[in-house]
């Protein structure tokens, strides 16, 4: 059987490019290749290149996503985005990709679009009864009334940008006269703004795949962090615990992953997504879900999917094969 050639999908526009890097350094390093033909496809502000082992670039051709690898004209059979925030992870390239036809690894354009935009992804959740933290929301521009914030969703709460992830902008508000400058700190990222109440409980992810188009939940991961919330050094720079499997009765794993496959169904998703929830007094509270979480060797889902006897070849393998259904 011949080769299919992978091109793996990493970078992007976002603060979150170097983190796509390392995500998709694993996924190259961890196909099989005897299956796989596998190149690293770098999508940047400054171009879209193949780079090879060498670290050789050669551009790619955006009408069809071709590019050379020094010898010869390669066209991809399926790209695995590992492309975390803009353009991967809210539908851009989902899009493209459906229009010229080449299989990728993640959710469509429509559910990858939806759950990048959190405020969104949240009030057509809501309305299936997926219980969220009660929030505010803020564009910029808009006048902010302070009182009127703080009346709604309380103190403690959390500023977030809208559409960001890595916790890039995201505060924790403890005294109203730190709520103006959290708010700025949001707007750096995103022109819309989300502010929600803060869930008091144990911080849980969890991951969900198709396998031969069931979905598959993995096991939950607890997340204690050193810092006063999970933010980009706990997540990033080791100041955390996480704890897989997490440490909760059977029957908040049980609510916790019913939630995770009914949110996969509810948006139409596929590929591998991540669910954050806060567990506060047995009940699930949904944070967010993403529609490519890091796949980097600090990242949650390969010690989950190691939880599940897999390895990153196996796991990886599904993913890519699972495209072309």
């Amino acid at each position: 059987m011949a080769k299919k050639n992978v091109a793996v999908a990493m970078g992007g526009y976002s603060s979150e490019y170097e983190i796509s890097l390392k995500s998709g350094g694993v996924v190259c390093a961890s196909l099989d290749t005897d299956m796989y033909n596998v190149y690293a496809v770098h999508i940047l502000k400054d171009g879209w290149f193949y780079v090879s082992e060498r670290g050789e670039k050669h551009p790619v051709d955006k009408g069809n996503f071709s590019f050379n690898d020094g010898t010869t004209t390669v066209q991809p059979d399926v790209v695995f985005n590992t492309v975390h925030g803009t353009p991967g992870e809210d539908g851009f390239l989902a899009s493209y990709l459906e229009l010229i036809g080449i299989p990728q690894t993640s959710a469509g354009f429509y559910a990858a679009a939806l759950s990048f935009n959190k405020r969104d992804c949240l009030t057509v959740l809501k309305n299936f009864g997926i219980k969220c933290a009660t929030s505010y929301y803020l564009n910029k521009g808009m006048d902010i009334h302070s009182n009127e914030i703080i009346e709604k969703v309380g103190l403690p709460c959390f500023v977030k940008p809208n559409r960001a992830g890595s916790s890039f902008g995201v505060s924790k508000v403890n005294e109203q006269k730190d709520l103006l400058p959290a708010i700025n700190e949001a707007f750096k990222e995103d022109h819309e703004v989300l502010i929600e109440t803060t869930l008091v409980g144990t911080e849980v992810s969890v991951g969900a795949y198709l396998d031969q188009g069931e979905i598959k939940v993995l096991s939950p991961t607890e997340i204690v962090s050193e810092n006063d919330f999970f933010d980009y050094e706990a997540k990033y720079l080791g100041k955390s615990q996480e704890i897989t499997p997490a440490r909760i009765s059977e029957e908040e794993k049980e609510k916790v992953q019913k939630e995770t496959k009914r949110i996969y169904e509810l948006l139409g998703m596929k590929g591998v997504t991540r669910s954050d929830f806060i567990i506060q007094n047995g009940t699930p509270y949904l944070i967010e879900t993403n529609t490519t979480p890091g796949l980097s060797k600090e990242s949650i889902i390969p010690k989950q999917a190691k939880e599940a006897a897999m390895t990153l070849r196996e796991f990886f393998g599904i993913l890519v094969e699972g495209a072309f259904l």
